[in-house]
């Protein structure tokens, strides 16, 4: 994975618990712990999400004792954080055991004391640049920003940001998420931000906004989270979001309508979601499974299969651990090469500047 030192920016922050506790239970103890625990509460992982379906579908049958309680699939970044605020003293079905959040949002969860520390046993094989050294939070997969359209509707598919402002695609185009909450939309954002010559942070904030202010005014823009089945019917004709779920629903839609996917050469923008554990996790043991099952072979491969490259990738490849199937399904190197990986710092001044501007810059309610 080349992805430049994301982490280096990071605020030194107050750790709870030793890194050696953070790991010290043995597979063997965390079974029987998940076992009298006998279920895990996930959030925020909808099945055509970088392969989230197979995923779980291979944890069950791992764990078969486990029942998986599935949250709120469709929920952003800052939704998940605030279930945990909310649910802080509820053991109860409500409160989410694991997080898959934007890399931004893992700092702030863990500044909050939101998250607690687990070293997954392939730690030493993450990439330093997208972990947390206490073992707070990693990533487990990234994609790149990404453009599909439905072509029955869309003849001449957009290839860079600046063709969405074009008369053709009037009520056409959709993020797919609230850029006040989803990580998916705020980073589409700063996309679209450097695409305008900014750089990323503030500045591409400042500069995305305004890119969507003109599409809004243009009447281009369609403030509905934009969908598979939104794109289908021609409701969001054009949707900003990542590849993996770009290249998803294609597939799903199996040619009814047929869907181009198309990555922007200027501002092509690459997006690391990391993992974390609830510090109140009601099912402590059964989370600690769930990040070795999704850090593992099988786990890893699962992300593939949903187009996503994986912390683990480089490694897997070279040890023959990913099959040529997978790997020649995976959307061409070149945009993956070109693909600018911002920093948490860079992450932190975007975010900041789209949620609080969006509602006084474009005005569109995004629902």
């Amino acid at each position: 994975m080349n992805i430049k030192t994301i982490l280096a920016a990071t605020t030194s922050l107050a750790v709870l618990f030793s890194a050696t506790a953070a790991s010290a239970q043995s597979m063997e103890e965390l079974i029987e712990g998940a076992k009298k625990e006998g279920m895990l509460t996930t959030i925020a992982l909808p099945h055509d999400w970088c392969g989230y379906g197979g995923i779980i579908a291979s944890f069950k049958e791992k764990y078969p004792f486990l029942t998986v309680n599935e949250l709120n699939p469709d929920a952003g970044s800052a939704d998940e954080l605030e279930a945990v605020r909310a649910n802080k003293g509820n053991t109860g079905p409500q409160a989410p055991d694991v997080l898959d959040v934007g890399l931004s949002f893992g700092p702030q969860a863990k500044a909050e004391g939101l998250i607690q520390p687990y070293k997954v046993s392939v730690w030493d094989e993450i990439p330093d640049a997208v972990k947390d050294a206490d073992g707070y939070f990693y990533g487990a997969y990234y994609g790149v920003m990404a453009f599909v359209s439905n072509k029955d509707l869309v003849q001449n598919p957009p290839m860079e940001w600046e063709d969405l402002l074009k008369p053709e695609y009037a009520g056409q185009v959709a993020l797919a998420g609230d850029p006040r909450a989803s990580n998916q939309a705020i980073l589409g954002v700063l996309s679209a931000g450097m695409a305008a010559g900014a750089k990323a942070g503030t500045e591409s904030g400042a500069a995305g906004l305004q890119f969507f202010k003109e599409l809004n005014e243009k009447g281009n823009f369609v403030p509905v989270i934009g969908k598979a089945g939104t794109l289908a019917q021609g409701t969001t004709p054009i949707m900003v979001m990542w590849d993996y779920n770009a290249l998803s629903a294609r597939d799903s839609l199996k040619g009814n309508p047929p869907v181009e996917v198309t990555v922007p050469t200027k501002g092509t923008l690459a997006g690391v979601y990391v993992q974390a554990i609830s510090a109140y996790a009601p099912h402590p043991n059964a989370a600690k499974l769930w990040m070795e099952h999704i850090f593992s072979d099988e786990g890893q491969n699962g992300y593939v299969k949903g187009y996503c490259h994986t912390a683990r990738f480089n490694k897997m490849v070279a040890e023959g651990k990913i099959s040529d199937e997978l790997l020649k399904a995976l959307p061409p190197a070149e945009p993956y090469e070109k693909a600018y990986f911002p920093t948490i710092e860079e992450q932190n001044a975007n975010k900041e500047a789209v949620v609080s501007g969006w509602d006084k810059v474009v005005g569109a309610n995004v629902q």
